[in-house]
Parts: C-alpha cells; structure tokens; sequence
C-alpha cells in the first residue's frame, strides 16, 4: 500500500472541523518536553513524520473518514449531491464546504445500505415520488401531500411544543415510507454544520426516500425544512437547500410547506396586522407561532407572501427573531450538560428517527444485516449495535 498522504491529513482534520490543538488532544498526542501535540501533528501533517497506524485509525474515527482515504493520492471528490437548490440557476457555484460533503456522502452510503434492504424485502415502489411539477399549483401539491401522509393540522398543532409537533409530523411521513433524520454534524460538536450552510436534504428515491434536517437548526424550523423537503420528493428532485429562496423551485416548496402548516385562512385572520407597529407584530406573531408550533419566521413569511408584510418590515422581524434564537441557544435548557441528560443511545435513536432504526433491527434479526454494516447504517460501532438495538423498537 502507498504511503500515507499528508495533505489529505490537513483535509480531513478540517473538514472535521477541528483546529490543531483540538485534533492532537482528539487522537492522543500529548504534550512532551521537546514539542506539543499540535507540534507532532503539524509534522505529520507536513510529511516530516509518518503517523503510526494506531494514531491512523484514531484519526479516521475523529474526523469521520475510511482509513483508506489517508492513502489516496488526491482529495476525494466532492460528493454528488444532487442539484444545490441554494443559489439561482444562472448564479456561479457556490463555494464547497468539506463538512457538507462529507456529511453527504455519509448520508449516501446509508440511503444505499437502506436502500438495498428494502430491496431485499422486496418493497414497492412508491408513486408518490416524483409525482409533481411546479407546474401544478402549490395547494394542489400541498393537498397531495397532507393526503398521502394522513396529515392532521389540529394534531399537530395540539402538541405540547414544537418539538412534539415535528414528532408527529416525522412519524406521518415515516408511516407512508419516507426517511426522516436529524444530522447536522459528522459525528461530534467540533464538526457541527451551520443551517445558513444548509437546511435540509432530499432524496428523491421510490425505494428509499430519504428527508435530512439539520438539527442545528431552531426546532421550531424542523417541521417547515421537513415538508420543504418533501415538496422536493414530490418533485423528484434530489439535492440540498439553504436558507435563501432564490431558486425558484425553493420559492414553490416554501409555499407548499406554507400552506400546509399556516393555510390561508389563518393569513387572512392576521390582515390587520399590517395597521401594528413592529412591537405588536413582534408579539402577535410570537404569540401565534407559539400556539400553533411553527417559527416565526414562518409566520412572518406566509404574511409576507400575502403583502400583509411589506419586504421591509420583514427583513427588520426575520433579523430580531435571529437575534434572538441565537440568545436563546447559548441558554438552551435542553442542551446536554455533564453528569446530565439522555442516555447517548437515547438522542441517537432520536436523530435516526423510528423507520431507520427498525428497519436495521429487523434487518439484523433476521441475519439479513451484519452488525458491521448494521454500525454503518447506525452510526454507532460493530460491538455496540446489539446494545443499541436491543433497546426495542424506535
């Protein structure tokens, strides 16, 4: 086998997200009179040094890549994700992001694993994919999929919060045999994955359709990204979407999403708030957002859409309500503290969501899946997939 190549080194511990220091106390390399463990891993980086294959295997756990990617002889190519449905169809290409590739190509190689054991139980094609265009109207497509999915507006709203909300949106769609995740990093904090990168992922497969969100995102946005995102399977379209709506593709899945969880009637209950000055809006839409388990971003745009808001006015609400997610995830009740929180197991089934889960254990049971390929499809190691399945259904 070749030598191992320094500068797919460097690349891998950034699209890890990790800095020098961060990565040499990650992989083991400590402190020592002569130099630091930066220092070490800066010579190995540089190819002054070759690293052993312990430290090699550390680092392919690390930063989330196969052992044999230190060997190739260039960077691996970016991963084929589809269209990028964040930057309009005459705009340059986006810059690559190393992390969102990887985290792509991760979400690859488990829609194929799925893919092929579905295959195996000989699963149905589902003609819902792809079934749309954007030339039908928005609430025709919005109609179509609340149908399929056996969507109940006053469930969902009944929920005791907006993550309880996204719960029973995720099993509606996961019931009709849709794939519903939450990853938003490539396996650690170091390597998390901002939404104004990117906000969801689709894969339009009639086997295996696959719906990622990215949990780094408010929960109260999880729900809109999800029926975003399955707008997108209807259209069969396969890609990635972002915060910008300068596609228009990504205008027409917003409106569907729309209308499906703040309809029209509830737009024309709010026509006076465009006679309120910015406090009162920022309370009713608050308010309203809160009852009804949706952002307020959301709200702030179906009015938009119906010129109860004018583009000015929801610029100044859509930067305050930023401004103050962002105060309110350094204060997040719910973020894991040390010696506190779920088990690990716990907030990964959560993540994975119910049909990848069960589709693994009856896969494993009946010795159709190893537990080797079982980790990959998991996320978890080979000698821990027992334990993590044996904790019954999702």
């Amino acid at each position: 086998m070749p030598g191992v190549n320094p500068d797919i080194l460097r690349w891998a511990r950034d699209t890890a997200g990790f800095s020098l220091e961060e990565a040499a106390r990650a992989i083991g390399l400590s402190d020592s009179q002569r130099s630091s463990g930066a220092e070490k891993l800066a010579r190995l980086e540089s190819g002054d040094t070759q690293p052993s294959r312990n430290q090699l295997q550390k680092m392919a756990e690390r930063y989330s890549q196969p052992l044999v990617t230190f060997y190739l002889r260039d960077r691996p190519a970016a991963a084929d994700r589809g269209e990028d449905f964040r930057r309009a169809p005459d705009a340059p290409p986006l810059d690559l992001e190393p992390r969102l590739d990887t985290l792509i190509r991760s979400v690859r190689v488990r829609h194929g694993l799925a893919k092929s054991l579905l295959e195996e139980e000989e699963a149905t094609p589902l003609a819902f994919v792809g079934s749309r265009t954007e030339d039908d109207p928005a609430d025709v497509v919005a109609k179509a999929i609340e149908t399929v999915i056996s969507f109940d507006l006053a469930r969902f709203r009944q929920q005791r919060d907006a993550a309880g909300a996204f719960t029973y949106l995720r099993s509606c769609l996961e019931g009709c045999g849709i794939f519903v995740m939450l990853v938003g990093d490539l396996g650690s904090h170091h390597s998390r994955i901002a939404a104004d990168i990117f906000r969801g992922y689709a894969i339009a497969d009639p086997i295996a359709p696959f719906i990622i969100i990215n949990d780094n995102d408010s929960k109260a946005a999880w729900s809109f990204t999800a029926l975003h995102e399955a707008a997108h399977i209807w259209l069969g379209h396969t890609g990635v979407s972002g915060a910008s709506d300068a596609a228009q593709v990504e205008k027409f899945c917003n409106r569907v999403a729309g209308l499906i969880l703040f309809p029209r009637a509830d737009v024309q209950a709010l026509a006076s708030l465009s006679d309120l000055n910015f406090r009162d809006q920022l309370d009713t839409i608050s308010q309203i957002a809160g009852s009804y388990n949706v952002s307020r971003r959301l709200v702030a745009y179906q009015l938009l859409q119906s010129r109860t808001l004018d583009r000015q006015r929801y610029r100044e609400l859509t930067d305050r309500f930023y401004a103050d997610w962002l105060r309110s995830r350094d204060r997040d009740p719910d973020e894991p503290r040390e010696g506190r929180g779920p088990h690990p197991y716990v907030v990964r089934r959560q993540r994975l969501g119910p049909a990848i889960v069960n589709l693994a254990q009856r896969s494993v049971v009946s010795g159709v899946l190893s537990p080797t390929k079982a980790s990959k499809l998991l996320g978890v190691r080979p000698g821990s997939v027992h334990d993590f399945l044996s904790m019954g259904p999702a």
